[in-house]
């Protein structure tokens, strides 16, 4: 079973995540994102547009997921978490994710209107490694 520190060392080495949402019709949704800028706990901070569809999705229907991978020329490792998502407008959570770069996105700074955190708070997942799969619960301190 992976640990804890396995799981986030893993991550920790992703520059993508790929993050789903569910649409008005209920089907899934995925897109590609930047590594989470904030990890704390079973919770992963992300930012994005306040107007985004999938801002706009998770705003409606909180259920998410996050997958994370890696594949080698071997080995193909993949991490999927299971939860919910939140979109934040504080601006004490925005400006502590905020990057210089940023204002290529948001040019009104962090204070801009169009620039949100998705805060994803994992409750289960999936690994796959070496043909082999896992489940395991984000509350169950010794399977993490």
């Amino acid at each position: 079973m992976i640990t804890r520190e396995q799981m986030m060392e893993f991550i920790n080495k992703q520059k993508v995540a790929f993050v789903a949402s569910v649409d008005e019709d209920g089907f899934p949704n995925i897109k590609a994102m930047f590594a989470p800028r904030k990890i704390e706990g079973n919770s992963f901070y992300f930012s994005t547009n306040t107007s985004s569809m999938r801002a706009q999705q998770f705003m409606t229907n909180p259920k998410a997921s996050i997958y994370f991978y890696s594949k080698g020329r071997f080995k193909y490792e993949g991490i999927m978490l299971v939860g919910r998502m939140e979109v934040l407008q504080d601006e004490e959570i925005k400006r502590e994710i905020w990057c210089a770069g940023d204002t290529m996105y948001y040019k009104q700074g962090v204070t801009d209107p169009d620039y949100c955190v998705l805060k994803f708070t994992a409750a289960k997942g999936r690994r796959y490694c070496n043909l082999k799969t896992e489940d395991f619960d984000m509350s169950i301190e010794r399977c993490l």
